[in-house]
C-alpha cells in the first residue's frame, strides 16, 4: 500500500490473494464495476474485462486508486515489463549514455534494445461519486512513483507510455518528462491506429 495525497494506491493482487472474506475476487469485481470512462471505452473495458486475468497470468498488474475518505474508486493504472527498441536519434548524449548502461546497442541501426516498465493503462473514474476527485496529473504521478518503487526492488531505468496521436495528450506526458521516440500501429485487426511512444528515465 502506498498512501499519497488524499488517496491510496493498491495492487489488485491484494484482493486476489487475500484470505479475508471481505476482500477476494468477488469484492474486487464489484469495485471495478463502478468504474466509468466514457471518453475512452478501451480503458473501461480493460479494467472490467481483462485486468484480473492479466494479473493472474502475470501479464500486467493493475493498481487501483482509492479515496482515503470513503474508499471510492478514483482511477487506476496498469504496469507491465516490455521489450523495447529505442532509436538513439531523438535523445541527448547524456540520455544515450544512460540508455547504453542497461541495453544492447545495435550500432548499425542506431538503436537500444532493453526491457522497460510500460504504464499500459491510465484512467480516471468519471462515475458520479468519483468524478473530479483526482486529476490526471495525480494519477500519472502515482503511476510514476510505482515504477520507481519497482525500480528500487528490481532495477531498470526506463518507463514508457503509448498514447493516441493527440497533441493535448502528448503534451500532458511531455510535461512529466516523457519524450517521443517512435510510433507503432495497434495490433488489433478491428480498428488499427497509430500510437505515439514516449519514454522517460526513472
Amino acid at each position: 500500500m502506498q498512501p499519497a495525497n488524499n488517496f491510496i494506491v493498491l495492487n489488485i493482487r491484494e484482493y486476489l490473494e487475500n484470505e479475508d472474506k471481505r476482500l477476494g475476487e468477488d469484492t474486487l469485481v464489484q469495485l471495478l464495476s463502478e468504474f466509468s470512462c466514457p471518453l475512452n471505452p478501451d480503458v473501461e473495458r480493460f479494467l472490467k474485462q481483462q485486468a484480473i486475468e492479466f494479473a493472474k497470468k502475470h501479464q500486467a498488474v493493475t493498481y487501483i486508486v482509492l479515496s482515503l475518505e470513503d474508499a471510492e474508486l478514483l482511477g487506476y493504472f496498469s504496469i507491465t515489463i516490455k521489450p523495447l527498441v529505442v532509436k538513439a536519434e531523438p535523445f541527448s548524449n547524456t540520455v544515450k549514455r544512460k540508455l547504453a548502461r542497461f541495453s544492447e546497442i545495435d550500432k548499425n541501426e542506431q538503436t537500444y534494445n532493453l526491457a522497460a516498465y510500460l504504464i499500459a493503462q491510465l484512467g480516471k473514474n468519471f462515475s458520479d461519486k468519483a468524478k473530479g476527485r483526482i486529476t490526471g496529473q495525480e494519477l500519472l504521478e502515482a503511476a510514476i512513483r510505482q515504477t520507481q518503487l519497482l525500480q528500487y526492488q528490481a532495477g531498470g531505468m526506463v518507463a514508457f507510455v503509448e498514447a493516441d496521436n493527440k497533441e493535448k495528450l502528448l503534451s500532458f506526458y511531455e510535461n512529466y518528462g516523457f519524450k517521443r521516440f517512435d510510433t507503432r500501429q495497434t495490433a488489433s485487426s478491428e480498428e488499427q491506429h497509430e500510437l505515439v511512444q514516449l519514454l522517460r528515465l526513472i
